[in-house]
């Protein structure tokens, strides 16, 4: 294997050349150059944190390797066992469906490789502790906070940006605090700030809930600057938080997690596992729809 994709191109950043474990990080993709080169950051974090253990990057869609070619390029090398571990904050459609669509359709092409699914980060005290340093490095403890997430259609990832919104709340001491999203659904990023004013917020900081940047990110800056102007009304933005060093060690803690066989899902509010009220069309939904082109029953495992 060519030693410049080990170091940290979307492949291995291990020295092994012929490793029985590895570990397949899958990524959205991002049409910003910037936002490619922190997801391809977050593997040499990973590789860093685990150097014994060969880490491949691929992607979903708008970047190369696609996530089936890296996890291909990872066999090839030698490797017998993959953990596949998506490089997402929250159980939404991505983690619930595209990334183990990657791992059957893999299953399928490589039925002698043990391929054992990781949970995303979720809502890690390493990753408030990342989000509190961005809100420390703006100045804005104790000032109403903005956390804007990405948007999906699915309920309980929308949730769980509440649920962080509050738990950073809390660390940084902000007596309010409003959840906006950047795409899907509601409230809009610029909504979210109109309600911290009308609780009397008279400066504001937002934090992107982003693990890397890209065009939505970029959207919500621009969201903020025209709110700013148009209310005459500052309003800090914190960033995103983007491949910190923190956040080395809590991916090393999802592949032991995955390779130890104890990686877990979200499942109480899953609409693909049971009934969601005006959900219940997403109950048994084909996995990969649209992104790995696998059609398969979805069975959601407590225990993958």
């Amino acid at each position: 294997m060519d030693p410049d994709v080990r170091a940290g191109h979307p492949a291995t950043a291990s020295r092994q050349p012929h490793p029985a474990t590895a570990v397949l990080l899958v990524a959205h993709g991002s049409r910003s150059p910037e936002g490619q080169q922190e997801m391809l950051a977050f593997g040499r974090l990973l590789a860093a944190a685990a150097p014994e253990v060969p880490v491949a990057t691929g992607f979903l869609e708008l970047c190369q390797p696609p996530a089936d070619q890296a996890l291909d390029d990872l066999v090839a090398a030698g490797a017998t066992q993959v953990a596949v571990l998506p490089l997402m904050l929250a159980p939404a459609d991505h983690t619930k469906s595209d990334v183990p669509a990657v791992v059957l359709l893999g299953r399928r092409r490589h039925p002698t490789v043990q391929l054992l699914p990781a949970r995303p980060l979720g809502t890690d005290l390493a990753v408030l502790a990342t989000a509190a340093a961005r809100l420390h490095e703006a100045g804005a403890t104790g000032l109403p906070l903005c956390l804007v997430a990405r948007g999906t259609s699915d309920p309980e990832a929308n949730a769980e940006a509440y649920r962080a919104a509050r738990l950073l709340a809390e660390a940084n001491r902000s007596r309010l605090v409003e959840v906006g999203f950047a795409g899907v659904t509601w409230p809009t990023t610029t909504e979210a700030l109109e309600r911290l004013v009308a609780q009397g917020a008279r400066e504001i900081v937002c934090l992107a809930w982003f693990l890397s940047t890209g065009l939505l990110v970029q959207r919500i800056w621009q969201d903020c600057a025209a709110f700013s102007r148009a209310r005459g009304l500052p309003v800090r933005a914190a960033g995103h938080l983007g491949p910190d060093p923190r956040l080395g060690p809590l991916l090393r803690d999802r592949l032991e997690e995955a390779l130890a066989g104890r990686a877990t899902m979200t499942c109480d509010v899953c609409a693909y596992r049971a009934p969601f009220p005006g959900l219940e069309d997403r109950l048994g939904h084909p996995l990969g729809v649209g992104r790995s082109h696998l059609a398969a029953t979805h069975r959601h495992h407590h225990h993958p």
